[in-house]
């Protein structure tokens, strides 16, 4: 299983694509590794730095919703992955791409917009870190000024999927 948690990185849009996420030019390369230097490479926002420490060191995103949406690729969470990046947070996921996180055995995890508010006033003073529990179903996000746990929901089978490490590893084990 994968390790969770970590720096957290704060895209305060709605409706992040998977171009925007992975541009389509760079679709053909062969290895995950090789789309790693292209992450959010076409991301437009102005609070947004691709070169910034809080993107480099970045393990866990706090997103708006409808992350994901756009194209059905499966390289998306492979940059993510590929980068460290083991977790999205958002109001709601694009129906594929979420369903491509939890195939590669990350997590992709839906909470309310009040709470999606909360986390983004708790970015504004500073760093913030998450800490994933995943048996609890909890996280943890804390900030120089305060520590905010948040619980969500997983169902049975994404549970799996995560815990094995991803869908081929899942089938492996049981087929």
């Amino acid at each position: 299983m994968k390790q969770f948690g970590g720096r957290v990185l704060f895209l305060d849009r709605a409706d992040i694509n998977t171009d925007e996420i992975i541009p389509a030019k760079y679709l053909t390369e062969v290895s995950k590794d090789a789309l790693a230097p292209h992450l959010l490479e076409d991301l437009r926002l102005e609070s947004f730095r691709r070169q910034s420490e809080a993107m480099t060191r970045a393990r866990v995103i706090v997103a708006r919703a409808n992350f994901g949406c756009g194209s059905s690729r499966e390289h998306a969470p492979w940059a993510l992955e590929v980068n460290d990046i083991t977790a999205v947070v958002a109001t709601s996921f694009a129906r594929i791409f979420r369903q491509n996180m939890f195939n590669c055995g990350m997590l992709a995890i839906e909470l309310q917009p009040q709470v999606i508010e909360r986390l983004f006033a708790l970015a504004r003073p500073g760093r913030v870190d998450c800490a994933v529990d995943l048996e609890a179903k909890r996280l943890t996000f804390t900030s120089p000024a305060e520590s905010v746990p948040v619980y969500f929901q997983l169902n049975p089978f994404d549970e799996a999927l995560v815990k094995a490490g991803g869908w081929v590893e899942f089938a492996d084990k049981r087929y």
